[in-house]
């Protein structure tokens, strides 16, 4: 296949949520406590809600800016692309890239609404939840149709309500919801239990993928409290790989057998070691740990059911075959510093070249329109959805790099492994 003739959907890109995204859509009560941005003394913009100041402005907005000035400290809407932050821009910048669809994970409301669960008041908080997933939905992804997958944040402190916003967001089309890789560590119960069961049932029901991102439990995996920040950035993927472990090891995907989790920004080449050892702990142990799979392994029932996201692995295309292919799917990862953008295209080559069509179709696109109920050529000619026609639409578009000669806010900071963790798991 020709890099032009690709057709790419990204199930893991991320908004900056614009200053305005509340307006007309609360009460007057909500809108008094709604969260709001603010402008430091040092130029940063950041948002506020119930006092404290949020991390999550400008967190890895780093598209289209030079690496020696990524960090991970807030910064100004005026020192971001406009697409981290502004459909229309997006759009435009999804065009450059020769990205056909994309898949949001919030900021300010963190991966899983750990914004809206730390309100002390439950009626503003759902109230707030709505009117953000309401604003994604109609705003961000109903600007264009076909170019965007809705996902809403869940209301977490209570899975009756969890379970009634899967179904309302489902009335508007919407079949993702975000939650969290290991909730227990927010506060609330582990996947072990039947406390999730309500939202479990209404995913099942109205076929709504349940996507676990790594960080989303506002921890971060770390080694010694004096490691360098690339050893937290190496760590990342673990995360994933504990929340796999979880998961396949509570009583969910068998109790749920229509359920279908994404572990969201992973990565994969991992994978088949780890469906090795699942099945090798099942064999030799399952006798005195009481665990049953039936007429299953756990490698088959993780096959089944968990969707597999990556966004640069050559390794995992090489052990795709040990995998679901109907299950693997791509990700974008814009506008955040590990994001293909705006070359995702010569990069998906370098490790696709060679591959059957078939098997780069389903990686590509295929699979996630299918997973996510996600139809863009009904909006688009197929042939107007490639990456070549759609980068003939941006030839406006700069992609170069900017300087915006402001330099990391930490430069001057003795910064440990444990302090980044915390403020990235703050952010997330």
């Amino acid at each position: 296949m020709h890099m032009n003739d690709l057709i790419l959907v990204s199930v893991d890109d991320h908004i900056v949520e614009p200053p305005d995204l509340f307006e007309g859509r609360l009460s007057p009560r909500a809108a008094e406590r709604a969260p709001h941005v603010i402008q430091t003394e040092s130029g940063r913009d950041v948002w506020m809600f119930e006092g404290k100041a949020s991390p999550s402005v400008g967190l890895n907005a780093v598209a289209g800016r030079v690496p020696e000035e990524w960090g991970l400290d807030a910064t100004a809407f005026a020192e971001m692309r406009p697409g981290c932050y502004d459909i229309k821009e997006r759009i435009r910048d999804m065009n450059a890239n020769g990205v056909l669809g994309s898949m949001n994970f919030p900021s300010l409301a963190g991966f899983c609404g750990q914004l809206f669960y730390s309100c002390t008041d439950k009626d503003i908080a759902l109230e707030l939840l709505q009117a953000y997933n309401d604003w994604h939905i109609e705003d961000w992804c109903g600007y264009a149709p076909g170019r965007m997958i809705p996902m809403i944040v869940p209301p977490v402190w209570d899975p009756e309500l969890m379970a009634a916003e899967v179904r309302r967001a489902s009335e508007k089309g919407c079949h993702s919801v975000t939650f969290s890789e290991n909730p227990e560590k927010l506060g609330l119960p582990s996947f072990h239990t039947d406390h999730w069961d309500p939202f479990w049932t209404a995913c099942c029901d109205t076929e709504t993928v349940v996507n676990l991102h790594i960080g989303s439990s506002s921890t971060m995996v770390i080694t010694s409290t004096d490691a360098p920040m690339d050893t937290l950035m190496t760590l990342q993927p673990m995360n994933i790989v504990l929340c796999a472990t979880d998961l396949l090891w509570s009583p969910v995907l068998r109790k749920f057998d229509k359920l279908k989790v994404a572990l969201s920004e992973g990565g994969i080449g991992w994978i088949p070691y780890f469906l090795e050892r699942v099945d090798h702990t099942y064999i030799n142990h399952h006798y005195w740990t009481n665990q049953d799979f039936g007429d299953k392994l756990p490698s088959e029932l993780f096959n089944e059911r968990v969707l597999t996201c990556f966004i640069d692995d050559s390794v995992g295309m090489e052990v795709r075959h040990h995998l679901n292919l109907d299950h693997i799917q791509w990700e974008c990862d814009y506008p955040h510093s590990d994001s293909t953008w705006p070359d995702a295209p010569e990069k998906v080559m370098r490790y696709m070249e060679g591959l059957p069509d078939e098997d780069i179709n389903r990686i590509t696109h295929l699979n996630a329109m299918r997973n996510y109920h996600f139809d863009p050529f009904a909006h688009r000619p197929k042939e107007q959805c490639t990456v070549g026609a759609l980068r003939a639409e941006a030839t406006d578009v700069s992609t170069e790099l900017v300087s915006y000669g402001t330099g990391k806010f930490m430069d001057d900071e003795l910064v440990t492994a444990v302090t980044l963790s915390e403020r990235m798991a703050a952010a997330r």
